[in-house]
């Protein structure tokens, strides 16, 4: 157990908690220790799916953690903390393991920008969804104006991003923005359900699909519709694919290699 992140695996399902009371604001040192344990989580092979969630009844996470925004006016011009929250951002989309965003409470700022770089995003209906940085005469960059656009469309995004204010979490639902708003003691059984879904599947075709939606989204379809028949013919030669058709025929529950 580290000093903000918590992890607890069952049945194929690694629950990550981060845990930075009172609204697990993004520190530079929480980015890191997260990056660390989200890096060791995917070579596990006992673990197949993860649930991200915020520690408390206040957040998943508020944003980042502004009192360390003085100290970067005279670092390098490259974005200081927000290249930080983009690192973990593209970490996440670059894993293998898919990751499920429970979000409750305040998730604002680089808290939205992380939950956006999950696979999948599961609110509570009351959730505090939103990019608030204008307010401090900011942009959001940690990924907000990049992934919160191409999520809602230019539009939407913009009514957030220049307002600053925060939609709920059945608003959220309603925009696309999560796959799923329940109530908030429905919440994390919810992500764990999803989780525990993804968890009983081939680990090698969820790897494929996860890396084809990362690396396609931006592709003309003719160019996405062939890398998508070329990965089908990698999982239908792969042990997974090979099981899981010998499986069905055999009327039996397939085993999975994750190969």
């Amino acid at each position: 157990m580290g000093e903000f992140i918590h992890v607890e695996q069952e049945g194929g399902v690694a629950l990550v908690t981060i845990d930075n009371a009172p609204v697990n604001a993004l520190s530079a040192a929480l980015l890191d220790e997260l990056s660390g344990e989200l890096a060791r989580l995917d070579t596990d092979e006992g673990v197949r799916a993860i649930v991200l969630r915020g520690a408390g009844d206040r957040a998943f996470v508020a944003g980042a953690d502004i009192k360390e925004f003085p100290s970067l006016r005279d670092a390098p011009r490259d974005g200081g903390s927000a290249r930080g929250i983009q690192k973990v951002g593209a970490e996440v989309e670059r894993l293998r393991t898919p990751v499920i965003a429970a979000l409750h409470g305040f998730c604002l700022g680089g808290g939205l920008e992380l939950a956006m770089a999950c696979d999948i995003r599961v609110a509570a209906e009351d959730a505090q969804i939103g990019q608030p940085e204008i307010k401090l005469g900011l942009l959001p960059g940690g990924g907000g104006t990049q992934r919160l656009p191409r999520l809602v469309g230019p539009g939407r995004a913009l009514l957030m991003n220049m307002t600053g204010d925060p939609i709920s979490g059945t608003q959220a639902y309603e925009w696309g923005l999560v796959e799923r708003a329940v109530p908030r003691e429905q919440l994390l059984d919810t992500a764990r359900e999803i989780a525990a879904t993804i968890a009983q599947r081939s680990p090698h075709a969820i790897g494929a699909i996860k890396q084809l939606a990362a690396e396609t989204r931006d592709l003309p379809l003719g160019d996405g519709l062939r890398r998508e028949a070329e990965a089908f013919m990698r999982c239908l030669a792969s042990a997974d694919g090979q099981e899981g058709v010998a499986a069905f025929i055999e009327k039996r529950e397939p085993q999975w290699t994750g190969r």
